[in-house]
């Protein structure tokens, strides 16, 4: 089971690292960590369990992130009707997204960032992905608001980029064009 001692900080030089692409059939071991982070999410989310083991609650989480690096995350996000996005993410990648952008008023969080970052991280609405499930088969899915914003965020995380560095430095809350900012649910 992970636990938040495992999962490493900003500063760690493998969260800067551009991940490995990871052949199938998966390793036994690539195997376990995709279900591994995936029991994470859920049990992050779980009030009872994550206060008995003092979990940091999370949408997504990626292999970087527990200092493996490979191309695997696992999503666990409500969608805009309330059903949960669950997916353990093998090489993925986004074949088309929408000139529209959304950002979290309230600015991203990252299990792997300890402080308060604030600032508009503007991302694609709506997204078309492709990906590989566990068992090598391929997927893809149109994704947007939240579910988009949490797939590109774990993305970024196997290309060795943080969620601050889209902040604009200058003016934290500039209102790129063509963006705005999701509603809460």
């Amino acid at each position: 089971m992970i636990l938040m001692k495992d999962v490493i900080r900003e500063g760690h030089e493998t969260l800067r690292k551009k991940a490995a692409e990871v052949t199938f059939p998966l390793s036994a071991e690539n195997r376990q960590l995709g279900e591994d982070l995936l029991e994470f999410l859920i049990n992050s989310q779980d009030p009872e369990i994550a206060e008995k083991y003092d979990l940091r609650s999370g949408i997504g989480i990626a292999a970087p992130q527990v200092n493996r690096s490979v191309r695997i995350f696992a999503l666990y996000v409500p969608n805009d009707h309330g059903d949960m996005v669950e997916e353990i993410v093998v090489n993925p990648k986004i074949v088309s997204h929408s000139v529209e952008l959304a950002y979290l008023p309230g600015g991203e969080g990252c299990l792997s960032v300890d402080r308060d970052v604030t600032g508009y991280v503007p991302r694609p609405q709506r997204i078309t992905v492709k990906f590989f499930n566990l068992d090598g088969e391929e997927k893809k899915m149109r994704l947007k608001n939240l579910p988009a914003i949490a797939f590109q965020h774990e993305l970024d995380h196997l290309n060795g980029v943080m969620f601050y560095d889209h902040i604009n430095k200058d003016n934290p809350y500039f209102e790129v064009p063509n963006s705005h900012p999701l509603e809460d649910e």
